[in-house]
This record gives structure tokens, sequence and C-alpha cells, in this order.
């Protein structure tokens, strides 16, 4: 459907229309109207945006204040069956320790009622490839397997609906990039994956699309380059290091991509609206100069300052 928000998906499974949510006097979200569908939202934002607040109503664990979540239609807090479609990774990462990684998530199916709870578990756990470290305890686990011990938990029971809050908190990279290849495969099999983070990078990597919040509103939504790209009056900053910063540093003022030029240390900060050709340009003039660059880094805006940039647009 034309003029359809991007907020908005063609064929939902969870709408959120109208929402808000407080605490008191204290406001967590406030009139959220938004959509998922098959595949993996991230919901993007800083500490304290809301998101945690809208995944707990996604689940079903707290009403709305005001406004509707609907699950095909279905409100789950009135519908409990739907639970059975829900599997949630809440942030909080604490674990009985004491047990192995198949005793917990064999609790896990037997609470889910399942017909054959350590068949479940196993299955579980070899789709988080945790097989072989099954019978070993928890408190023996890095923080990286501890999170896939909690995926695999939450996905005993073949939920159709995943929720992530801060999944990749405080793994290493090897184990971030096993939890990303494993939400991307539960996405692909066709569930509905919504993926909480804090960091740009992470949604970038994992998300089909993004939900942006700040301040517990919805602040953009699409993809990480059309926000990025709508911000067009906010420079792109790279940094640069190379073997004579200030030669380069003077063949740079004046450039007509460059808006300025700082020297920072042991490198160049550059701010450019045209990220593009700055790549493809600046190795050539460094070359006809007889300057070797050595680090040519774009640095991602602080989360802070893209929503607080998307906070004054609305």
């Amino acid at each position: 459907m034309t003029g359809r928000s991007p907020a908005l998906v063609a064929h939902p499974i969870i709408e959120v229309n109208d929402v808000s949510k407080w605490f008191g006097d204290k406001v967590a979200n406030s009139k959220l109207t938004c959509s998922f569908g098959q595949g993996v939202t991230g919901l993007l934002g800083p500490n304290g945006a809301g998101k945690t607040t809208l995944l707990r109503m996604l689940a079903g664990l707290t009403q709305p204040s005001d406004g509707t979540i609907t699950i095909d239609g279905l409100d789950p807090r009135g519908h409990t069956k739907l639970f059975e479609r829900i599997g949630l990774v809440p942030e909080e990462d604490a674990v009985y320790e004491f047990l192995t990684a198949r005793q917990y998530v064999t609790y896990a199916a037997q609470l889910s009622g399942l017909s054959e709870p350590a068949q479940a578990a196993a299955d579980a756990l070899a789709t988080v490839q945790l097989a072989e470290s099954a019978d070993r305890k928890l408190g023996e686990f890095s923080k990286g397997m501890k999170q896939r011990t909690r995926v695999a938990a939450a996905i005993t029971h073949r939920p159709d609906i995943l929720i992530l809050d801060e999944p990749l908190n405080g793994t290493d990279p090897v184990q971030r990039a096993r939890l990303i290849a494993l939400i991307r495969s539960l996405a692909e099999g066709g569930a509905t994956v919504i993926v909480s983070s804090h960091v740009l990078a992470e949604v970038e990597r994992i998300a089909d699309r993004v939900l942006a919040m700040t301040n517990g509103r919805l602040a953009a939504a699409g993809n990480i380059e059309a926000i990025r790209a709508a911000m067009t009056d906010i420079p792109y900053r790279v940094r640069v290091e190379a073997d004579d910063l200030r030669a380069l540093g003077a063949l740079l003022i004046g450039h007509p991509l460059i808006t300025s030029v700082t020297i920072d240390r042991v490198e160049l900060v550059i701010e450019t609206n045209d990220l593009g050709t700055l790549g493809r340009d600046l190795p050539r003039l460094a070359i006809d100069s007889g300057i070797r660059i050595t680090r040519f880094q774009p640095e991602d805006m602080s989360l802070e300052a893209v929503f607080g940039y998307l906070e004054k647009r609305r």
C-alpha cells in the first residue's frame, strides 16, 4: 500500500496502536504506533529510551496504560494461548548457575508443557551450538554461552515470535557473530524476531528494518541507511591516520567534499557530506602527493547525537 508509514509492515503479526505506558508520574512509552512481521526488526535506542517496557508489553507481561497491542488481532493479555507462540529473552542475564545447560533448558521445556521436554531441550541446545557443552554447569559458562543457553530455553517450544532484549550485551566478537547468525537463521525459518540494542552497528548487522526510539517515542523507522541518509545536514565524521598528517590536512582544506579538518593528536578528523566519494578520492589524492594513509575509519555518530537530532525533528 503506497503511503504506508515505514513503522508499519504490509503483513503484520504484532500491531501496536497508539500505545502509552506510565508508572506513576513517569512516562515510559508515549503514543507508539508500529507493527512487526516476519523477519528481524531492530529496536534501536539509547538506554532509557523505553525499549524494554515496549518489549514487555509485546510479550504480554505488562499491560499498556493506553492503546492496544494485538497478535494476529488478539490481545495477548486476554488470550493466554498466545503465550505458546512467544519466546522471550529478557535483558536480565540471571540464570541458575548450579544447573547444567541441559537441566536449565529442560526445565524451560517442562514449564512450556511439552510432552518430551528432554528431547526438546536437546534439539534447542543443538540449534544454538551447545550440544557438546550441555552437561557443564552454567556457572562455568562465558557470558556468550549463557546468552545462547537463554535463547535455547526461549525456543524449546518452537515459538514463531521471538523477543530478545539486548541479547549481545557483554559478548565477545566470536559469541556475537554466533548469536547474530542464530537470530538470522530463526528469522529465515519464518519467525517474527524483535531485537533491541543501543549499538547502531549491531542492529545494522542483525535487522531487516529498524525502529528507532528516544524518550519513549518512536523517532524514526526504516533501515539504517535511510535513517542516516535523512540527516543530510549532519556530516559524516572520518578518522584518518597517515605518515604526514599536516601535509594531508593542508591538501584537504578547501576541498569541496570536506566541511572541516582538524588534527586530533595522531590523526585527522575529517567531516564530509559525501562519505562514498571521499572514500574513493582520498586514496588517489594521497598517492599523488606521496602520502601513505594507514587508517581510514568512518565514525558512527554517538547514539545520543543521532537520537537528539531525530527528537528535534519531530
